[in-house]
């Protein structure tokens, strides 16, 4: 019997059967030819991380048990003990604790680089710098790196650029086109969709890289599960719609917004005075994507009261799942910097971050401005 399945089955299974010795050389002489060992690589997650490689015009991809996963196997694929990481100031919190607790550990040292300094590197390279990290659109704040201009900048210093794409999803930006070298998501994100999955991808551009992050994941264990990897396909063949959705619903919200007095400040690059609005427009496809955020009084109680009147935004800190969401900076994703890092950044007790889903809009405005009053 022949069994032909349009879509990929779940291969739940931790390993995989040899008829003898001839099959096992098979598996070592011929790289890619069969399995033998779900860490050592499984068609769900192999699916997964091809996928994101297509669509992100790689040479190769890794799919990880977590976006955390993703970012440790990007630098520790460009580097090791005694290097020197450059990473933008507005950076997920978990990649600074990653780099500030853990990789010091292994020798791996980091200097934090402010936005507006990004393209003039030559003040922090030192002699053993050799990546730089960036996020496409940067969390919380919304701002928005030119990677082609931070790529050119990265290789006249002989610099990795690492980009992490998660907000912008491959939907608005290819990082990989426009220079950078290694690009990682959070999978859990806007790739898989759902919010019903934990997991990352990284894709490099050149095949020795990808090699590299392939034996990184084998070594490490980061490998993702056969479910995760299953659920994750799933997602991303919607991906173009839910962006064009999460795009629409989170530009008519910021527009909105802007017109409440109680919003100070309402940080979304697909409005005209963003201050990088054109290179979002430019390097976004004509979309930007469905995080926004907002300032509003700097009291947590009025920021309580706004949480608990919201109907249709859950305080729940993650992102970019089809149900709409909040979280809080300050006391979530960037609780661990110092006070002063926290006021550097711009990062108050007033700032709000909108996860925008695909819901009717209508319902999301009709929220929001309950909520507000």
């Amino acid at each position: 019997m022949h069994i032909h399945p349009k879509i990929t089955p779940i291969y739940q299974t931790s390993v995989f059967k040899f008829e003898d010795l001839n099959e096992l050389e098979q598996y070592f002489g011929e790289p890619g030819s069969r399995y033998m060992y779900s860490r050592n690589g499984n068609p769900n997650s192999d699916e997964l991380a091809e996928a994101v490689n297509q669509w992100e015009g790689g040479a190769g991809a890794i799919a990880t048990g977590s976006g955390m996963a993703a970012i440790f196997a990007a630098l520790a694929a460009c580097c090791q003990a005694g290097d020197h990481v450059l990473c933008a100031a507005d950076i997920y919190g978990g990649s600074s604790s990653l780099l500030n607790q853990e990789l010091s550990r292994m020798g791996i040292t980091v200097t934090y680089v402010p936005f507006e300094q990004l393209y003039e590197l030559e003040q922090f390279v030192q002699p053993t710098t050799r990546v730089v990290l960036a996020e496409t659109i940067s969390n919380p704040l919304l701002r928005v790196a030119d990677l082609q201009r931070l790529a050119t900048e990265c290789h006249q210093h002989g610099l990795k650029l690492v980009v992490d794409n998660t907000f912008a999803s491959p939907v608005l930006t290819r990082p990989l086109a426009l220079g950078a070298d290694l690009v990682m998501h959070s999978v859990t994100k806007y790739i898989a969709g759902h919010s019903d999955v934990t997991a990352g991808v990284v894709v490099a551009t050149d095949p020795e890289l990808a090699a590299r992050l392939k034996q990184i994941s084998i070594l490490y264990g980061l490998t993702l599960s056969p479910m995760e990897s299953w659920l994750a396909v799933r997602g991303l063949k919607t991906l173009r719609l839910r962006m064009r959705e999460h795009s629409h619903n989170a530009l008519a919200l910021a527009q909105f917004l802007q017109e409440q007095p109680v919003v100070r400040a309402v940080y979304y690059p697909g409005l005209p005075d963003h201050p990088q609005h054109a290179l979002a427009l430019a390097q976004g496809s004509g979309l930007f994507g469905g995080m926004l955020s907002i300032l509003l009084a700097d009291e947590t109680e009025v920021v309580n009261r706004f949480m608990h009147r919201s109907q249709r935004f859950p305080f729940a800190p993650s992102l970019a799942g089809v149900d709409s969401s909040m979280s809080y900076p300050l006391g979530t994703s960037h609780r661990y910097l110092t006070p002063e890092q926290q006021q550097q950044l711009g990062i108050s007790p007033g700032l709000v971050r909108l996860s925008v889903g695909i819901e009717p809009v209508e319902e999301l405005l009709a929220d929001l401005e309950q909520a507000l009053r």
